[in-house]
Order: structure tokens, then sequence, then C-alpha cells
């Protein structure tokens, strides 16, 4: 075997270890807080910590009405913490929605070694504990990105009224191997977020909210997930839409106070 072949070989097993033992850093970028953090915002809010596990608490916020019409539980993306996401419940809040949002092992003030199995037993725990406070159907799970993962993983074991995703990946490996084509990503990835997989156990009806300039996870993705089951599954492009920016059109708060509206 010609020795420039035995490099490559060897180059890309060198770089499908590292991959393997340091894909957490390249998955999630999220923000820590120290635990005596404030946190400061001008609606009603709580601060929750949940005990998932021994060593591990989730840490979440918890912004309420008087008369609330139902409950958001948010699963956000790899980035930042509740802080910063916390300025998207106003989305909610303000069709007399209750928002609840929780940050992942490792962010904000979530403490936990991550890994795929245990981090998606935290987000059960909490909603069974939402579940002694809200009847379940008056409680909708909403996904943004690698949080439809666990958004998708939560409605096919539990009855929610409604599943909404925000810019959803068809499963994780999928969404990685776009920027990894000449690796054994499905063997190397310790996240799979089979998406697919789990959407074709929801029972609840699901809307999927997607840009159709989005360059990080293309609505193709959505597209094909509509295809699994398009009696149950909604799908509403937002034209023009990024991965980012959805906030920031008329269309996409239209499309959530519609869905409110029952």
């Amino acid at each position: 075997m010609p020795k420039f072949v035995i490099d490559i070989i060897a180059g890309v097993i060198v770089l499908c270890i590292a991959i393997y033992f340091l894909q957490d850093k390249f998955i999630f970028k999220p923000e820590k807080l120290k635990q005596d953090f404030q946190f400061k915002y001008n609606i009603p809010f709580e601060e929750y910590f949940f005990d998932a596990a021994p060593g591990v608490r989730i840490n979440g916020l918890h912004f309420y009405r008087e008369e609330p019409k139902g409950l958001i539980l948010y699963f956000h993306g790899n980035t930042r913490s509740i802080k910063g996401w916390a300025k998207y419940a106003r989305d909610f809040y303000r069709y007399d929605y209750d928002v609840v949002l929780v940050d992942y092992r490792g962010f904000g003030k979530s403490t936990g070694k991550r890994n795929e199995k245990e981090m998606l037993g935290d987000m059960q725990y909490v909603y069974e504990r939402l579940v002694e406070k809200y009847t379940e159907q008056h409680l909708i799970v909403y996904g943004r990105s690698l949080g439809s993962g666990f958004a998708a993983k939560i409605a096919s074991d539990n009855n929610p009224r409604y599943l909404i995703l925000d810019s959803p990946f068809y499963n994780f490996t999928r969404a990685v191997e776009r920027f990894l084509p000449l690796l054994p990503v499905r063997f190397v990835l310790r996240y799979h977020l089979r998406t697919d997989k789990w959407m074709q156990k929801v029972n609840c009806h699901t809307y999927i909210i997607h840009g159709t300039k989005d360059r990080l996870i293309p609505i193709r993705h959505s597209e094909a997930l509509q295809k699994l089951n398009p009696g149950k599954i909604t799908l509403i492009r937002i034209h023009g839409g990024g991965h980012n920016n959805l906030p920031s059109f008329d269309e996409y708060h239209n499309f959530i106070r519609d869905i409110l509206k029952w």
C-alpha cells in the first residue's frame, strides 16, 4: 500500500478519535453562570431547580401569568443559557401562556456530566414535575434547533397538547454528516438525537417552523420529517428565513399566534 494512502488512513483515524473525545466542545457552546447569579426580568417569573439525579440539578425559569391558558416547555439551542434565551418567553407569554425554559447539563447553573441518555432523562424528569401542576392537555412542548431533538423525544413518550419544532434536524447524525462527509460520523458521534425515529411515535399534532434559507439545517430536514406522518405534521415555511432569525419575521409570530389560539 502506498505511503500516502497509509498517511491518509492514519490521519482519518486520528481525526475520528479526536472528534469522539472532543465532540462535546464542538457541539455544545454553553454559557456558564455562577450559582448565586440573580436573574432579572420585567415580567413575573420564578427560578426552579430540578434535582433530576444524584449530583444533577437542572436550572429553569418559569414566566407566569395569573390565569394562564396553558404552559410552553421550551427547549433551547446549543448555545448560551436560559439567561439569554429567556427573551423569547415573551413570544408566548403575550398570548397568556406560562413559559418554562430549562438549561441542559453544563449550561447556566445546571450541573452534571453530559451524555445523550441522561440528558433526555433530565428533560423527562422536568416534564413529569410540570405535569403535577398542569394537565397534559394544556402543555405544549417547543424545541428550537438542537432542542428539537429533546422536544420530539419528550412528545413521543408523553401526551402533550402540541409539539412545535423550530428549525429541527431530521436526526443529529444527518445534520453533522453534511459538514464531515468523508468521515464515519454515525460511528464516531456519541449524540444521535433520532428525531426521525421519535416523531413516528408522537400522537399529538406537530407544527414545524423552518426558514427556506436556513444554511445550517436546510429545510429539507423538516420536509423529510413531515413525510413521516403528513396527516399529523404541519410544515410552516418562513420564506427568506435563516437559522437564527425567524423571530424577526412577522409570519413567525402570526403562526405562533394562530397555533396558540385554541
